[in-house]
C-alpha cells in the first residue's frame, strides 16, 4: 500500500513519520533484498531526506552508471511513473566493504558522518560454496568497517543489520538474543590475515564446529563481533529465515537470482531436478522478501524510537535481536509447498524445458542418492553422448553436477525442523496503529500459500527466465508433447525390460533348478554324512 495515496483515508503511519527527513545509509543495496528495501523506501517514506547506497566499481563499471541501471529495474517502474523526482533523493556513494574503510574518500566520510542517522547494513556475501577467507572478509570484516564508520556518525539512531536465522544452526531453538560464536571473532580476523589458503582449508571444517558452510559460520562470528565491539552504538540484528519471492510488493511473485528454493523450482521447471533429499513434514522456513523488508523497516524505527526517546546512545544497554520468521504453524510444510509448485508449473510450464517436469521429493537418503544416479546422471551422459557424436558441445553432465552441488547444500535445511523465536518481531507489529499494518505488513497469520506460490511460478518466468504470459500458450503445448514423449520412453523402457526378462526367462528358471537342485542334494548329502557318523 503506498502512503502517498492513503493518508486521509486510514490515519496517519507513525513509522512513515519518524523516517521523515532522516538520511539513510545502504549497503548492499545492488542486491535482491537491497533493491526491495530501497524501493519500499522511496514509496511508503517518500518524505525522508536522502538515501545513500554505497555501491562500487564492477567490471570496469562506474557506481554512477551502475545507479541508472539499477534503476531500470522493473520494480520501480510504477513508483517512478507517479513520482519521477523521487530518484533524486538517491545518492550513490563509491565505496568497497572489502577495501580499507569502506574504499570511501575523506569527503564521503565526512558527508556520511554528519548526515547519516540510520544505517541498513544488507552487504554480504550469501554463497554456501565458498572457502572461508572470503567469507570472513566481507561478512565479518566488513561488518567492523561498518561499526567503525558508524561510530563517527553524530546523529546515529539505529544500524539494522541483516543476520540470518541460521547462523546458530548447532541450537535445537533460536530466541531472539545474542549467542556466542564458536570462536572470537577478532582472533578468527587476524588467522585469516595471516595464514595460507591450504592451512586455511585444512582448519575451517574445525572452525565450523557443526556449522553447515563458511555462510552461517561467517554470520554468526559477526553477530558476536557486534556484541564484542560495543554496546553503545544503537545496534539491532535481523535474522530473516528463507528469503522467497515477494508476496505482494514490489510486485507479486517479483524474485532476482537462483539461490535456495528458486533454484529448486528453476531446475524442477526444466526437468533436470526429478528427486529431492527432504523430509516432507518439516516446515518450508521461508518468508517473502516484501515481509521481511517490512521487518527491516520497523526494526529500524523501534531501535531508533528508543535512542530518540533516551537523548542519548550510552543508555542502549545491549545489542538487540529480531528473528524475521513466520511461525510453524502458519508455514506450509515442505512437501506441501512442492506439490503445490509442481501443480502449478503444469499451469504455467517454461517454454524450454529439457524433458517433462516430474519426480518426487525422497525422504531416504539413500533412495534419493539411487535416484540422483539413474534420473539425473544417466540421461545426463546419454544424452550428452548423443551430443558429441552429431558434433555438439556436450553440457548437461555438468549441469547435473551443479544441480546435485545445489541440492547438496540445500537438503541440510530440509532434512531438519527449525524452531526460530518470533516473540518481539509479532509484538513489534501488533504495536503498530492500523495505518502501519496495512502499510508495513508483515503479519504471517494469513498467508494464501496457494496464491503465492502461484505467483511465484509467474514471477520465476516473468524475472528470472524472461519469458513473458504470451508464452504460456506455447508453453503449455511444448508441455503436452513432453508428457507423450515422457509417456512413451517410459512404455518403451518397460517394455524391453519385460522383453528381455521374458526372453532370458527359460535359462533363468533352468540355472535356478538347477542351483536348487544342487543346494538339495548338497544338504541331503551332509545329513546322510551325519547320520552315519
Amino acid at each position: 500500500m503506498d502512503i502517498l495515496n492513503n493518508d486521509a483515508d486510514a490515519g496517519v503511519s507513525e513509522i512513515a513519520n519518524y523516517y521523515a527527513g532522516k538520511t539513510i545509509l545502504i549497503t548492499g543495496a545492488t542486491g535482491f533484498m537491497g533493491k526491495v528495501l530501497v524501493e519500499k523506501l522511496l514509496r511508503s517514506c517518500a518524505d525522508l531526506n536522502a538515501i545513500y547506497l554505497l555501491i562500487r566499481t564492477k567490471k570496469g563499471v562506474e557506481p554512477t552508471v551502475r545507479k541508472e541501471q539499477y534503476f531500470k529495474c522493473v520494480i520501480f517502474n510504477k513508483l517512478f511513473e507517479k513520482h519521477p523526482d523521487i530518484v533524486n533523493k538517491v545518492r550513490v556513494i563509491k565505496g568497497d566493504v572489502l577495501e580499507p574503510n569502506l574504499g570511501l574518500s575523506a569527503n564521503d566520510i565526512n558527508t556520511l558522518a554528519n548526515n547519516v542517522q540510520i544505517v541498513f547494513h544488507c552487504a554480504a556475501n550469501v554463497r554456501f560454496d565458498q572457502p572461508l577467507r572470503p567469507m570472513v572478509n566481507m561478512n565479518v570484516v566488513g561488518t567492523l568497517k561498518v561499526l567503525q564508520l558508524a561510530e563517527k556518525m553524530s546523529q546515529l539512531q539505529a544500524l539494522v543489520h541483516v543476520s540470518t536465522s541460521f547462523c546458530q544452526c548447532n541450537e535445537g531453538s533460536v530466541e531472539e538474543r545474542a549467542y556466542p560464536a564458536p570462536q572470537n571473532p577478532f582472533d578468527i580476523i587476524e588467522m585469516v590475515e595471516t595464514m595460507d589458503d591450504a592451512a586455511l582449508a585444512e582448519i575451517t571444517p574445525k572452525l565450523l564446529n557443526g556449522l553447515p558452510n563458511t555462510y552461517a559460520y561467517s554470520k554468526a562470528l559477526s553477530e558476536d563481533l557486534i556484541c564484542r565491539y560495543t554496546r553503545k552504538l544503537p545496534v539491532i540484528v535481523t535474522r530473516p529465515s528463507i528469503v522467497t519471492a515477494a508476496i505482494s510488493e514490489p510486485l507479486p511473485g517479483w524474485i532476482e537470482g537462483v539461490n535456495g528454493p528458486t533454484g529448486l523450482m528453476v531446475g524442477a521447471a526444466r526437468g533436470v531436478i526429478r528427486s529431492m533429499h527432504c523430509n516432507p513434514d518439516y516446515k518450508s522456513t521461508v518468508i517473502p522478501v516484501d515481509k521481511a523488508i517490512n521487518g527491516m523497516i520497523l526494526c529500524g524505527y523501534q531501535c531508533g524510537k528508543v535512542a530518540a526517546e533516551s537523548q542519548t546512545t550510552d543508555k542502549q544497554s545491549n545489542v538487540q535481536f529480531c528473528n524475521l520468521c513466520i511461525p510453524s504453524k502458519t508455514l506450509m510444510s515442505w512437501g506441501e509447498s512442492i506439490e503445490m509448485g509442481r501443480r502449478f508449473i503444469y499451469i504455467a510450464p517454461l517454454s524450454l524445458a529439457l524433458w517433462y517436469p516430474g519426480g518426487s521429493i525422497k525422504q531416504n537418503y539413500y533412495h534419493h542418492l539411487f535416484c540422483v544416479i539413474f534420473y539425473h546422471y544417466l540421461p545426463a551422459y546419454f544424452i550428452d553422448f548423443w551430443m558429441l557424436v552429431f558434433g555438439q558441445k556436450p553440457f548437461l553432465v555438468n549441469v547435473q553436477r551443479k544441480v546435485s552441488m545445489g541440492l547438496k547444500l540445500l537438503q541440510y535445511y530440509t532434512t531438519k525442523d527449525w524452531d526460530f523465536r518470533t516473540e518481539r518481531f509479532l509484538e513489534m507489529w501488533n504495536k503498530l496503529n492500523r495505518t502501519d499494518q496495512d502499510i508495513f505488513d508483515t503479519s504471517v497469520s494469513q498467508v494464501n500459500w496457494e496464491l503465492y506460490i502461484s505467483n511465484y511460478i509467474l514471477g520465476v518466468r516473468r524475472y528470472i527466465i524472461g519469458e513473458s504470459d504470451d508464452t504460456l500458450p506455447h508453453a503449455r503445448k511444448v508441455l503436452r508433447r513432453q508428457y507423450i514423449l515422457d509417456l512413451v520412453s517410459k512404455i518403451l523402457f518397460f517394455t524391453l525390460i519385460f522383453w528381455f526378462l521374458w526372453t532370458h526367462l527359460d535359462g533363468f528358471l533352468e540355472k535356478s533348478d538347477a542351483f536348487i537342485r544342487s543346494s538339495l542334494y548338497s544338504i541331503y548329502n551332509e545329513q546322510n554324512t551325519t547320520a552315519q557318523a
